[in-house]
């Protein structure tokens, strides 16, 4: 094998293996960041079904006809 044919096989190697790692290390952090973002979303889901929640009790408590009432007498 001549010198020129040889280097140019160690350095299409070299170019590959190194595309290869940057395409591990990629996956490997789009795995980590979207575990992250599963617990991210459970956490904001969880979040949002107790702002709901709260949400119904203040309409409830508006909504009642003693609270009209209340604000009734406030506004005289």
């Amino acid at each position: 094998m001549a010198s020129t044919t040889m280097a140019f096989l160690i350095a299409t190697i070299a170019i590959v293996f190194s595309v290869i790692s940057k395409i591990f290390t990629r996956y490997f952090d789009y795995k980590k960041n979207s575990a992250k973002d599963a617990e991210d979303n459970a956490q904001l889901t969880n979040e949002i079904i107790a702002l709901k929640k709260r949400i119904e009790v203040l309409e409830q408590i508006v909504t009642e006809d003693g609270y009209q009432v209340k604000q009734q007498f406030k506004s005289l």
